[in-house]
């Protein structure tokens, strides 16, 4: 457990670095931590505005808002979005916000009924995963695996085509060069890509969607 100080007073991170208690939060825990993150300059109204944005969502829903939902809401293209919290929406905006890694999945994540399901799938392959659904070791991802998320989340029709396959392929190829998955802002920049087209793609989220399929998670 790692103890975060500012101005005086501690807070409880987990082993990701992200506030454990999601009522310990205070503005000056999103002041700390953006310096902590190498933030340039104090947090403005439109960083607070985000934030304040995300912390409501999850007050009223129980999950943590989409990168798509937050930057709708707040009128923000994914620009707008880098350049605010340019370590990412995950790991900045929403670290910011006092959302823990875990609760940045919770409700959104494929929940099956059973252990069995989880883990036993098409061609009699096995795959482990963790209580999100992630798997667990990036080498042993095949696509078998990435087809069968598919069809499992809310991918359009429940097939990958040919834009799809290129999100999977830049993601893995990235992982594998630099062993980390990239944020959402350099996958949308190295694939020409606009938000609105990454949502269409993957509803589910970046993370929740493309990432997962990709056999990745952020550690």
């Amino acid at each position: 457990m790692e103890g975060f100080v500012y101005k005086d007073k501690t807070y409880e991170l987990d082993e990701r670095g992200f506030l454990k208690n999601f009522e310990q939060w205070d503005e000056d825990f999103a002041q700390g931590m953006a310096q902590k993150l190498n933030f340039k300059g104090d947090l403005t109204r439109e960083h607070m505005d985000v934030i304040f944005y995300i912390r409501n969502t999850y007050k009223e829903t129980g999950r943590c808002p989409l990168v798509y939902e937050t930057c709708r809401m707040n009128g923000l293209r994914i620009k707008e979005m880098k350049r605010l919290f340019p370590t990412g929406y995950l790991r900045g905006a929403c670290r910011l916000a006092g959302i823990t890694y875990k609760e940045g999945y919770l409700g959104q994540s494929y929940l099956p009924k059973t252990a069995e399901d989880l883990n036993t799938i098409a061609v009699n392959m096995t795959y482990e995963v963790d209580a999100r659904g992630f798997l667990v070791d990036p080498h042993d991802w095949n696509e078998y695996y990435a087809v069968f998320r598919a069809h499992e989340m809310k991918i359009p029709g429940g097939k990958l085509h040919e834009r799809h396959w290129q999100i999977i392929k830049y993601l893995r190829n990235y992982f594998e060069e630099h062993n980390e998955v990239p944020t959402v802002y350099q996958t949308l920049e190295a694939n020409q890509m606009e938000l609105e087209e990454l949502e269409n793609l993957f509803p589910d989220g970046y993370h929740r969607g493309a990432v997962k399929i990709a056999g990745l998670r952020v550690r």
